[in-house]
């Protein structure tokens, strides 16, 4: 098989890729709703804040890819990837830090797949999404006190 007929982009690749997306917006909405509630300190009470808004967002991006996902021809996932939790504020962050860092990255791909099978609604929903995941990234690392990280580039 040639490098060319392996990374050919299919519908079915999409909806596999889309419902790993699913199961990343799974993991943030839970761990955004715990954090949100569980964080202590009057240094903690804007981004506890903040994560609430983030939940509700990344819940209406959870309706978005399942919707795509559907009209791909898939079934939406319902298996959120593990969540991880900590007593630490400052740990609880940086999970999410972490994670929307790796999201981007994989909406930044996502994005191109969309366009290389020319559907070009979904990539341009999923822009919406990578620009509020990338204000996500900013405001958790705001709180953290650090710049915000390069979430690197889609392969």
């Amino acid at each position: 098989m040639s490098d060319a007929a392996k990374t050919h982009m299919t519908r079915e690749k999409l909806i596999d890729a889309l419902n790993e997306d699913l199961s990343r917006e799974y993991q943030a909405i839970i761990a955004y709703v715990n954090y949100s509630q569980v964080l202590k300190g009057a240094a903690y009470m804007n981004i506890a804040d903040e994560l609430v808004v983030h939940a509700k967002e990344e819940l209406d991006h959870a309706l978005q890819l399942s919707n795509h996902i559907d009209y791909l021809g898939g079934m939406p996932s319902v298996t959120p990837k593990p969540v991880k939790t900590s007593e630490k504020a400052e740990e609880m962050l940086q999970f999410d830090l972490d994670n929307e860092r790796e999201t981007i990255r994989h909406y930044r791909r996502r994005v191109k797949q969309a366009d290389e099978l020319n559907e070009f609604a979904i990539a341009e929903s999923l822009r919406g999404i990578l620009v509020q995941e990338q204000d996500h990234l900013t405001a958790l690392a705001t709180a953290l006190g650090i710049d915000p990280p390069n979430p690197g580039i889609a392969d």
